[in-house]
Protein backbone atom coordinates (compact mmCIF):
# COMPACT_ATOMS: atom_id res chain seq x y z
CA UNK A 1 0.00 0.00 0.00
CA UNK A 2 2.83 2.40 0.85
CA UNK A 3 4.40 1.70 -2.56
CA UNK A 4 1.16 2.51 -4.34
CA UNK A 5 0.79 5.77 -2.43
CA UNK A 6 4.37 6.79 -3.20
CA UNK A 7 3.85 6.00 -6.88
CA UNK A 8 0.70 8.12 -7.08
CA UNK A 9 2.36 11.01 -5.26
CA UNK A 10 5.36 10.86 -7.59
CA UNK A 11 3.08 10.93 -10.62
CA UNK A 12 1.50 14.19 -9.47
CA UNK A 13 4.86 15.94 -9.17
CA UNK A 14 4.53 19.30 -7.47
CA UNK A 15 0.91 19.87 -8.52
CA UNK A 16 -1.42 21.39 -5.99
CA UNK A 17 -3.92 19.01 -4.44
CA UNK A 18 -6.86 21.16 -5.49
CA UNK A 19 -7.26 24.20 -7.72
CA UNK A 20 -10.53 26.04 -8.28
CA UNK A 21 -10.62 28.85 -10.85
CA UNK A 22 -13.68 31.09 -11.12
CA UNK A 23 -16.07 28.42 -9.84
CA UNK A 24 -19.72 29.48 -9.61
CA UNK A 25 -22.88 27.51 -8.96
CA UNK A 26 -26.34 28.83 -9.70
CA UNK A 27 -29.70 27.30 -8.85
CA UNK A 28 -31.94 29.10 -11.31
CA UNK A 29 -31.33 32.78 -10.66
CA UNK A 30 -29.90 32.13 -7.20
CA UNK A 31 -26.13 32.32 -6.86
CA UNK A 32 -24.93 29.82 -4.20
CA UNK A 33 -21.22 30.42 -4.82
CA UNK A 34 -19.69 32.91 -7.22
CA UNK A 35 -16.25 33.25 -8.81
CA UNK A 36 -14.45 31.13 -6.21
CA UNK A 37 -10.72 30.76 -6.86
CA UNK A 38 -8.88 28.59 -4.36
CA UNK A 39 -5.65 26.59 -4.22
CA UNK A 40 -4.92 23.89 -1.63
CA UNK A 41 -1.43 22.39 -1.54
CA UNK A 42 -0.65 18.68 -1.40
CA UNK A 43 -0.85 17.53 2.22
CA UNK A 44 -2.25 20.89 3.35
CA UNK A 45 -4.92 21.07 6.05
CA UNK A 46 -7.40 23.84 5.21
CA UNK A 47 -10.40 25.08 7.18
CA UNK A 48 -13.33 26.78 5.45
CA UNK A 49 -15.38 28.97 7.77
CA UNK A 50 -18.52 31.02 7.30
CA UNK A 51 -22.01 31.54 8.63
CA UNK A 52 -25.03 29.56 7.42
CA UNK A 53 -25.69 30.28 3.75
CA UNK A 54 -22.12 31.36 3.04
CA UNK A 55 -21.79 28.66 0.36
CA UNK A 56 -19.50 26.19 2.15
CA UNK A 57 -21.49 23.00 1.49
CA UNK A 58 -22.23 24.03 -2.11
CA UNK A 59 -18.48 24.47 -2.56
CA UNK A 60 -17.95 20.89 -1.34
CA UNK A 61 -20.70 19.63 -3.64
CA UNK A 62 -18.99 21.22 -6.63
CA UNK A 63 -15.62 19.70 -5.68
CA UNK A 64 -17.10 16.20 -5.28
CA UNK A 65 -19.30 16.42 -8.38
CA UNK A 66 -22.61 16.16 -6.52
CA UNK A 67 -23.48 19.59 -7.99
CA UNK A 68 -21.21 20.32 -10.96
CA UNK A 69 -20.24 23.99 -11.21
CA UNK A 70 -22.24 26.25 -13.50
CA UNK A 71 -18.95 27.81 -14.59
CA UNK A 72 -15.26 27.61 -13.75
CA UNK A 73 -12.75 24.76 -13.57
CA UNK A 74 -11.68 22.28 -10.88
CA UNK A 75 -8.34 20.47 -10.96
CA UNK A 76 -7.33 17.63 -8.65
CA UNK A 77 -3.56 17.07 -8.48
CA UNK A 78 -3.18 18.80 -11.83
CA UNK A 79 -5.97 16.91 -13.61
CA UNK A 80 -9.09 18.74 -14.81
CA UNK A 81 -12.01 16.96 -13.09
CA UNK A 82 -14.65 19.64 -13.72
CA UNK A 83 -16.87 17.28 -15.71
CA UNK A 84 -16.00 14.04 -13.92
CA UNK A 85 -18.77 12.11 -12.14
CA UNK A 86 -18.31 11.58 -8.37
CA UNK A 87 -17.03 7.99 -8.68
CA UNK A 88 -14.19 9.06 -10.98
CA UNK A 89 -13.12 11.67 -8.43
CA UNK A 90 -13.14 9.00 -5.73
CA UNK A 91 -10.90 6.82 -7.90
CA UNK A 92 -8.42 9.68 -8.03
CA UNK A 93 -8.17 9.90 -4.26
CA UNK A 94 -10.93 12.35 -3.29
CA UNK A 95 -13.09 11.47 -0.25
CA UNK A 96 -15.84 13.22 1.68
CA UNK A 97 -17.89 13.01 4.86
CA UNK A 98 -21.38 14.51 5.13
CA UNK A 99 -23.29 16.51 7.75
CA UNK A 100 -25.84 13.65 7.99
CA UNK A 101 -24.38 10.25 8.84
CA UNK A 102 -24.42 7.70 6.00
CA UNK A 103 -23.74 4.48 7.89
CA UNK A 104 -25.12 0.92 7.99
CA UNK A 105 -26.70 0.98 11.46
CA UNK A 106 -27.43 -2.75 11.56
CA UNK A 107 -23.85 -3.77 10.84
CA UNK A 108 -20.88 -3.69 13.18
CA UNK A 109 -18.25 -0.98 13.17
CA UNK A 110 -15.66 -3.26 11.60
CA UNK A 111 -18.10 -4.46 8.93
CA UNK A 112 -18.84 -0.85 7.93
CA UNK A 113 -15.12 -0.13 7.62
CA UNK A 114 -14.48 -3.40 5.81
CA UNK A 115 -17.15 -2.62 3.20
CA UNK A 116 -15.59 0.79 2.61
CA UNK A 117 -12.15 -0.79 2.16
CA UNK A 118 -13.56 -3.53 -0.06
CA UNK A 119 -15.38 -0.98 -2.20
CA UNK A 120 -12.09 0.51 -3.40
CA UNK A 121 -10.22 -2.82 -3.62
CA UNK A 122 -9.66 -4.83 -6.80
CA UNK A 123 -11.63 -7.84 -5.51
CA UNK A 124 -14.62 -5.74 -4.45
CA UNK A 125 -17.12 -7.99 -6.25
CA UNK A 126 -15.95 -11.24 -4.64
CA UNK A 127 -18.63 -13.01 -2.56
CA UNK A 128 -16.11 -15.00 -0.49
CA UNK A 129 -16.33 -14.15 3.21
CA UNK A 130 -12.95 -12.81 4.33
CA UNK A 131 -10.81 -14.41 7.02
CA UNK A 132 -9.46 -12.28 9.85
CA UNK A 133 -5.99 -12.33 8.26
CA UNK A 134 -7.38 -11.07 4.94
CA UNK A 135 -5.42 -7.97 3.82
CA UNK A 136 -8.53 -5.85 3.36
CA UNK A 137 -9.90 -6.95 6.73
CA UNK A 138 -6.57 -6.09 8.36
CA UNK A 139 -6.77 -2.65 6.78
CA UNK A 140 -10.21 -2.27 8.34
CA UNK A 141 -8.85 -3.12 11.82
CA UNK A 142 -6.00 -0.64 11.29
CA UNK A 143 -8.50 2.10 10.46
CA UNK A 144 -10.62 1.28 13.51
CA UNK A 145 -7.50 1.77 15.60
CA UNK A 146 -6.59 5.02 13.83
CA UNK A 147 -9.95 6.59 14.74
CA UNK A 148 -9.96 5.26 18.33
CA UNK A 149 -12.74 2.69 17.85
CA UNK A 150 -10.85 -0.46 18.88
CA UNK A 151 -13.08 -1.03 21.91
CA UNK A 152 -16.32 -0.98 19.91
CA UNK A 153 -15.21 -2.50 16.61
CA UNK A 154 -17.64 -5.44 16.98
CA UNK A 155 -20.55 -3.31 18.22
CA UNK A 156 -23.53 -2.45 15.97
CA UNK A 157 -23.28 1.08 14.62
CA UNK A 158 -26.76 1.78 15.97
CA UNK A 159 -25.34 1.51 19.50
CA UNK A 160 -22.58 4.07 18.98
CA UNK A 161 -22.66 7.56 20.42
CA UNK A 162 -22.92 10.47 18.01
CA UNK A 163 -19.22 11.18 18.47
CA UNK A 164 -18.27 7.58 17.73
CA UNK A 165 -20.35 7.67 14.56
CA UNK A 166 -18.42 10.75 13.47
CA UNK A 167 -15.16 8.88 14.15
CA UNK A 168 -16.45 5.98 12.05
CA UNK A 169 -17.20 8.35 9.17
CA UNK A 170 -13.58 9.46 9.24
CA UNK A 171 -12.48 5.82 9.06
CA UNK A 172 -14.67 5.28 5.99
CA UNK A 173 -13.16 8.36 4.33
CA UNK A 174 -9.68 6.93 4.97
CA UNK A 175 -10.46 3.66 3.15
CA UNK A 176 -8.27 2.94 0.16
CA UNK A 177 -5.60 5.52 -0.62
CA UNK A 178 -7.19 8.95 -0.20
CA UNK A 179 -5.11 11.99 -1.07
CA UNK A 180 -7.60 14.73 -0.19
CA UNK A 181 -10.56 14.47 2.20
CA UNK A 182 -13.43 16.92 2.61
CA UNK A 183 -14.82 16.92 6.15
CA UNK A 184 -18.28 18.50 6.38
CA UNK A 185 -18.78 19.80 9.95
CA UNK A 186 -17.21 16.80 11.74
CA UNK A 187 -17.55 18.46 15.18
CA UNK A 188 -21.28 19.17 14.88
CA UNK A 189 -23.13 17.91 17.95
CA UNK A 190 -20.02 16.62 19.72
CA UNK A 191 -19.37 16.97 23.44
CA UNK A 192 -16.19 18.76 24.61
CA UNK A 193 -14.52 15.38 25.21
CA UNK A 194 -15.52 14.13 21.75
CA UNK A 195 -14.21 17.36 20.20
CA UNK A 196 -10.82 16.77 21.81
CA UNK A 197 -10.80 13.22 20.43
CA UNK A 198 -11.70 14.51 16.95
CA UNK A 199 -8.88 17.06 17.07
CA UNK A 200 -6.40 14.33 18.08
CA UNK A 201 -7.54 12.09 15.19
CA UNK A 202 -7.24 14.83 12.57
CA UNK A 203 -3.85 15.92 13.84
CA UNK A 204 -2.43 12.40 13.57
CA UNK A 205 -3.55 11.65 10.01
CA UNK A 206 -0.64 10.68 7.71
CA UNK A 207 1.22 13.69 6.35
CA UNK A 208 0.50 12.84 2.71
CA UNK A 209 -3.27 13.12 3.27
CA UNK A 210 -4.51 16.68 2.96
CA UNK A 211 -7.97 17.78 3.94
CA UNK A 212 -10.44 20.63 3.87
CA UNK A 213 -12.73 20.93 6.87
CA UNK A 214 -15.96 22.93 6.99
CA UNK A 215 -16.62 23.77 10.60
CA UNK A 216 -18.83 26.13 12.61
CA UNK A 217 -16.74 25.55 15.72
CA UNK A 218 -13.91 28.02 15.15
CA UNK A 219 -11.90 26.63 18.08
CA UNK A 220 -11.81 23.20 16.43
CA UNK A 221 -11.12 24.58 12.94
CA UNK A 222 -8.19 26.72 14.03
CA UNK A 223 -6.56 23.83 15.88
CA UNK A 224 -6.60 21.40 12.94
CA UNK A 225 -5.72 23.69 10.01
CA UNK A 226 -2.59 25.18 8.45
CA UNK A 227 -4.56 27.84 6.62
CA UNK A 228 -8.09 29.22 6.83
CA UNK A 229 -10.52 30.47 4.20
CA UNK A 230 -13.54 32.54 5.25
CA UNK A 231 -16.58 32.59 2.95
CA UNK A 232 -19.31 35.23 2.98
CA UNK A 233 -22.33 35.46 0.66
CA UNK A 234 -20.97 32.79 -1.67
CA UNK A 235 -17.56 34.37 -2.13
CA UNK A 236 -14.14 34.06 -0.51
CA UNK A 237 -13.84 36.97 1.91
CA UNK A 238 -10.56 36.35 3.74
CA UNK A 239 -7.66 33.88 3.70
CA UNK A 240 -4.79 33.54 6.12
CA UNK A 241 -3.16 31.60 8.91
CA UNK A 242 -5.27 30.56 11.91
CA UNK A 243 -3.75 33.41 13.95
CA UNK A 244 -4.44 35.98 11.24
CA UNK A 245 -8.05 34.90 10.84
CA UNK A 246 -8.71 34.76 14.57
CA UNK A 247 -7.41 38.31 15.12
CA UNK A 248 -8.99 39.89 12.02
CA UNK A 249 -11.67 42.42 13.16
CA UNK A 250 -13.72 41.97 9.97
CA UNK A 251 -13.79 38.22 10.52
CA UNK A 252 -15.00 38.79 14.07
CA UNK A 253 -17.71 41.11 12.80
CA UNK A 254 -19.00 38.83 10.05
CA UNK A 255 -18.43 35.38 11.53
CA UNK A 256 -18.68 35.97 15.26
CA UNK A 257 -21.28 38.73 15.15
CA UNK A 258 -19.32 41.24 17.25
CA UNK A 259 -19.52 44.19 14.89
CA UNK A 260 -21.98 47.12 15.00
CA UNK A 261 -24.25 45.60 12.35
CA UNK A 262 -25.02 42.72 14.72
CA UNK A 263 -26.11 44.83 17.65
Amino acid sequence: MRGAIAQRLSATGNASALELHGVSRYFGALSAIEDVTLTVGAGERRAVLGSNGAGKTTLFNCITGDYPPTSGTIRLFGEDITDFPPHERIRRGLRRTYQISLLFGGLSVIDNIYLACRGVARARYSMVRPRRDDAVMQAAFDLAHAVHLDDVEQSPVSQLSHGQQRQLEIALALAGAPRLILFDEPAAGLSPTERRDLIAILRTLPDHIGYIVIEHDMDVALQVSDRVTLMHNGRIFREGSPDEIESDPMVQEIYLGTGPDHG
